[in-house]
């Protein structure tokens, strides 16, 4: 096989792995909205997405997981990266965020908000959450410091990007539990007004 085949292959072999992946977390997230979180089997998960729980445990290593992996935080990451480098730090990732929200058909952005109430309504969604923010604000702070050529334990750099997860945060919290799709604007606006002040 050649070189460029062996890419292909694998390319498809990825995308099909996401594709399952994805089936898998929404049949689970509308069985845990129906029936409730604690009333739901992986067996039931599985059963409904037509694959077999061995499976959902190797994309979800847990019950949990199946709610809060957050397959967008990738996605902005990349479009991160893209930005071209005359835009201030803040500039970049209110891009991205625009940029990735953009590209989300209707389905995509109901599954995030059914996605978000249960985070919200299950106790033991809310705390499991925790570690994965924490992962997504460093994987931001590392990002962040690459691009403006500073170590990632900067203060300014850090107060920086902690002004921007928080702002972004509040958003998310707003959007899920009210569903007004004008909050992404009001995030946008909150990102314009930060870059006005912030490290550039």
């Amino acid at each position: 096989m050649t070189s460029s085949s062996a890419s292909k292959t694998g390319g498809l072999r990825e995308r099909k792995k996401a594709k399952t992946k994805s089936a898998i977390q929404r049949h689970a997230v509308r069985l845990f909205t129906a029936q409730g979180f604690a009333a739901t089997t992986v067996e039931q998960v599985a059963e409904a997405a037509e694959v077999s729980p061995s499976t959902v445990f190797r994309y979800f290593p847990t019950k949990e997981e199946l709610v809060i992996f957050d397959p967008y935080d990738p996605v902005i990451f990349a479009e991160f990266r893209r930005q071209p480098p005359e835009l201030s730090l803040i500039q970049a990732w209110r891009y991205a965020l625009r940029s990735a929200f953009e590209n989300m058909t209707e389905d995509e952005i109901t599954g995030q908000l059914e996605r978000g109430r249960l985070v919200l309504s299950v106790p033991e969604l809310w705390g499991a959450t925790l570690n994965d923010t924490k992962n997504s604000l460093e994987i931001m702070m590392n990002l962040s410091a690459e691009r403006v050529g500073r170590p990632p334990t900067d203060p300014e750099l850090r107060a920086t990007v902690g002004a921007f997860f928080g702002v972004m945060l509040t958003a998310a919290l707003d959007w899920v539990r009210t569903e007004y799709r004008l909050v992404l604007t009001k995030l946008d606006e909150a990102m314009a007004f930060l870059d006005s002040g912030l490290l550039r």
